[in-house]
C-alpha cells in the first residue's frame, strides 16, 4: 500500500522509488497524476497495467523546464511562443518525437508523436527535479473513471500499486490540461482545457481553433482524453437537465429555475472558472451519494467548452 505523505522530506524517497521503476501519485495544478519514469519501458508498462489503460492511449511526459520539454521533440515557432506564454501551467503540446527523445515508445503508444508539458504545482516540479528525468503522469485513476483532484479521491485499488501518494492539497485548476497539436504548420486544440483560444490569442497573438474531427477510435488516439467514454463516474449522467427526476441527484449551475433546489452546484453565480475547479470533486461527491446524476446546462463558450467536453465523455455509453 502506498505511503501517503505531505512531508517535503518524502520527495527524495518518492524520487528514489520512481528511479527504481515504481509508481508514485503526485499533485499537479490540473489533477493528481500517476507518475512513472518516462524512459523506463517496464515502469511505463506497470503504469498501464495499474490503471488498466489501453496501450493505444498515449501518455503525457512532464518536465521541469520549458527548454527540456521543447528539446524532447521537434519544436516550432508556435511551440516556443506557447511554451513561453503558458509554461509552467495547464498546457500540453504534441510534437514530433525524435530518436533522442527521453520518453520511451511505449509511452507514445508506438507513434512518432510526443505529448509534453511543464506543470506549475510546486510538488510536481520539485519531484521531477529530484528524479532528474521526465515523468509520464496520466490522471491517478482507473482508466475511464473520474479524475482525482485531491488525495482522498485515489482509489484503494490504485493506491495498492504505488510506492507513495504525495498529498499537495486540492488541485487549483481541477480540469486536465489543454492539448494542442503542434506537429503541423497550423496548431490546433485537440482537447479543450483551462487554456482557451481567447487566452491564447491575448497572450501570444496566435489564432488557434479546435480540431474539426479529433479521433476517438481506440486505434488512432493522438492525445490522452479523447476516448468517447472517459472521466466517467459509476452513476449514470443526464446532461442539460432543468430539474431532477425522482431517482436523480441534481447538480446545478447558476441561478436555478423557480421551484428547483439543486443538491449540489458547480457555481451558484454561473462562474465557469469556479465550475472548472469543482467539476470532478462534485462528481466524486455525487457518485458516492446517488446512482443517477442530472446536470444543469453549461454554456458552450470559453471554459464551458472544456467542461462540456468532460461531461459528454462522462455521459457517453460505456463500453
Amino acid at each position: 500500500m502506498a505511503v501517503i505523505s505531505t512531508q517535503h522530506t518524502s520527495l527524495n524517497a518518492a524520487a528514489a522509488a520512481l528511479r527504481s521503476g515504481q509508481l508514485v501519485v503526485f499533485p499537479t495544478e490540473t489533477v493528481y497524476g500517476l507518475g512513472a519514469l518516462a524512459r523506463d519501458d517496464r515502469a511505463v508498462a506497470r503504469l498501464y497495467d495499474a490503471k488498466r489503460r489501453p496501450q493505444v492511449n498515449p501518455l503525457i511526459s512532464h518536465f521541469a523546464t520549458a527548454e527540456a520539454a521543447c528539446d524532447a521533440g521537434i519544436s516550432s515557432p508556435a511551440t516556443e511562443r506557447l511554451a513561453a506564454a503558458f509554461w509552467p501551467g495547464p498546457l500540453t503540446l504534441i510534437l514530433r518525437r525524435h530518436t533522442q527523445s527521453p520518453t520511451c515508445l511505449l509511452a507514445t503508444a508506438g507513434m512518432d508523436n510526443l505529448a509534453v508539458r511543464v506543470p506549475s504545482h510546486p510538488v510536481a516540479l520539485q519531484l521531477i527535479e529530484a528524479v532528474g528525468s521526465p515523468l509520464v503522469a496520466p490522471s491517478a485513476n482507473m482508466s475511464g473513471k473520474l479524475s482525482p483532484t485531491c488525495a482522498a479521491h485515489i482509489s484503494a485499488e490504485l493506491a495498492a500499486k504505488c510506492a507513495f501518494i504525495l498529498d499537495g492539497g486540492p488541485c487549483s485548476e481541477g480540469l486536465e490540461s489543454t492539448v494542442i497539436d503542434c506537429r503541423e504548420d497550423t496548431a490546433m486544440i485537440v482537447r479543450p482545457g483551462p487554456i482557451t483560444p481567447a487566452l491564447i490569442l491575448a497572450k501570444t497573438g496566435l489564432k488557434i481553433g479546435f480540431a474539426e474531427t479529433p479521433s476517438t477510435s481506440d486505434s488512432a488516439v493522438i492525445s490522452p482524453g479523447l476516448m468517447t467514454s472517459h472521466y466517467a463516474p459509476n452513476a449514470t449522467i443526464r446532461l442539460n437537465a432543468t430539474s431532477a427526476r425522482d431517482d436523480e441527484l441534481f447538480i446545478g449551475f447558476g441561478v436555478p429555475p423557480d421551484g428547483v433546489t439543486p443538491d449540489l452546484s458547480l457555481s451558484q453565480t454561473g462562474d465557469l472558472t469556479e465550475a472548472c475547479a469543482l467539476l470532478f470533486s462534485l462528481l466524486h461527491d455525487a457518485d458516492s451519494r446517488a446512482r443517477h446524476i442530472a446536470i444543469a446546462p453549461i454554456p458552450m463558450a470559453d471554459l464551458g467548452i472544456a467542461i462540456n467536453d468532460r461531461l459528454m465523455r462522462a455521459a457517453a455509453e460505456r463500453p
